[in-house]
């Protein structure tokens, strides 16, 4: 499996992040390493001072798919997750201003959470997710809120990479984003459900 990740697909995220609204997904993987094991803790990495969340919606791909029609798109997924995007910010910042790739602040190992359960679709207008630290509600979304569907992404994306079943997509994180610290707790909600319940170490 591979997991595919959206970038800048919530208006007021890309403006927290002092960014343009992008006119197409832009997309980045990581790699299978990235996965945090289940049940496991995160813990911070020492090559980085400033580890932030970015809690996400995620597409569970289903079948086999390369150039797929947007009017068939909804047809390669029919569950949906909740997942964390960790990202080493200070090197991302870093990697930007010397123009070069994201991956090492955004591919490192146990860097993508990804939750319990995968829930069924009965209506992608009511999809709302939120994420609590230490209690105290940080990030909410709702699937309505994302500049580019899900449909749009599959489409855009399956001209340029194969989508297989298994594979996860990372749908792109709302406002809110922040660091996170050695003993902060995180608890992330779908439709009111918990379905990440992760200690910070």
């Amino acid at each position: 499996m591979k997991i595919i990740c959206i970038g800048k697909n919530y208006v007021n995220h890309a403006k927290e992040m002092g960014s343009k609204i992008p006119k197409e997904p832009l997309f980045f993987l990581k790699p299978d390493s990235a996965i945090l094991p289940k049940k496991h803790p995160f813990f911070i990495p020492d090559f980085s001072k400033e580890i932030h969340y970015e809690l996400e919606l995620l597409i569970k791909i289903k079948k086999l798919g390369k150039h797929i029609g947007k009017k068939f798109a909804s047809s390669y997924y029919s569950e949906i997750g909740l997942g964390i995007d960790f990202t080493a910010r200070d090197l991302q910042n870093e990697c930007k201003i010397n123009g070069h790739p994201w991956e090492k602040a955004k591919a490192f190992d146990h860097s993508a959470v990804i939750g319990s359960t995968f829930y069924s679709i009965n209506n992608l207008n009511e999809i709302h997710f939120e994420l609590k630290k230490n209690g105290n509600l940080v990030q909410q979304g709702n699937a309505n809120d994302m500049v580019f569907n899900f449909d749009d992404i599959i489409h855009h994306v399956s001209k340029f990479i194969t989508l297989k079943i298994g594979d996860i997509i990372f749908t792109g994180t709302p406002e809110g984003v922040g660091p996170v610290k050695i003993g902060d707790y995180l608890e992330g909600f779908l439709n009111g459900n918990k379905i990440i319940d992760l200690n910070i170490k």
